[in-house]
């Protein structure tokens, strides 16, 4: 199908770009791989879009006062790549090479993905885990989101209107920290049936977050502390099985039903916690 009718601007600042979408029905345009698809079937019918590629500020990826920063731009790609992440924060170069397929890779981005905010997305369960935060800049400024206050619901965030998300910031990981992100993708288009991110640092507080199972990602507090500071053992892994589906209200649809989601839960964050024990 062939989209409604729009405008199109690309800016070359972070400013440029939110004075672009003040006082109109606009969207920003960044990897375009949700926005695009629902503009042509018109679920989407943006008056103007706002093409974010062309500014520099909000790519690159770089060390900075105890935190890896990931511009918002910064592609799948680009992360999986990177000598810092996989240094550093390996999970995410391997959770990135888990996303759609090369093409998606290419031109999906970290910004994109968690602003949109697919309840079966990758990038929300990785930053949630990683105790990350989504720095955002809009008409009154910047500001810090924590990732387990950012995603609100389905397809829902904090972002407040013309606010645009400028990077992703991550604390370094300290010695000794342990990290995995296991997930059953669709087969068509990889999105996560369920996907579980696990952090472990090297004083037994554990991280645990899941996407692809409710109407958005979320980190399991209980589960959190059922393993923190305690050996991974059979029966450790049982308990937090058993506590990773208390109180979830699991998708049901098409592609899996809440029952099969809840089963799956308790498989992947197994998988999850076996591989860093």
């Amino acid at each position: 199908m062939i989209p409604a009718a729009f405008d199109y601007q690309k800016p070359k600042t972070v400013d440029e770009a939110i004075a672009a979408l003040s006082g109109s029905n606009s969207k920003i345009l960044a990897g375009g791989h949700s926005l695009l698809p629902a503009m042509k079937l018109r679920l989407s019918q943006p008056s103007k879009l706002v093409d974010i590629n062309g500014i520099s500020a909000l790519k690159g990826i770089k060390e900075e006062d105890g935190e890896i920063v990931i511009g918002a731009a910064s592609t799948h790609a680009d992360i999986a790549g990177d000598r810092i992440i996989k240094s550093k924060l390996a999970f995410f170069s391997e959770g990135a090479l888990l996303i759609g397929d090369v093409q998606v890779r290419n031109h999906g981005t970290i910004g994109g993905s968690l602003a949109h905010a697919d309840p079966a997305s990758d990038w929300p369960a990785l930053v949630l885990a990683a105790d990350g935060a989504i720095e955002v800049q809009g008409k009154n400024g910047k500001r810090r989101i924590k990732a387990t206050d950012f995603f609100t619901g389905l397809f829902s965030t904090a972002l407040q209107e013309n606010e645009i998300i400028i990077a992703v910031r991550v604390p370094v990981p300290p010695e000794g920290t342990k990290a995995t992100y296991q997930k059953l993708s669709h087969p068509a288009s990889r999105f996560a049936i369920v996907g579980c991110a696990v952090v472990r640092f090297a004083d037994g507080k554990t991280n645990i977050a899941f996407t692809g199972v409710a109407d958005h990602a979320f980190r399991a507090s209980n589960t959190e502390t059922a393993v923190s500071g305690k050996a991974i053992n059979e029966d450790v892994i049982a308990t937090a099985t058993n506590t990773a589906v208390q109180g979830v209200i699991f998708l049901s649809d098409h592609h899996a039903s809440a029952e099969y989601r809840k089963h799956l839960t308790k498989v992947y964050l197994k998988k999850a916690l076996q591989v860093i024990t």
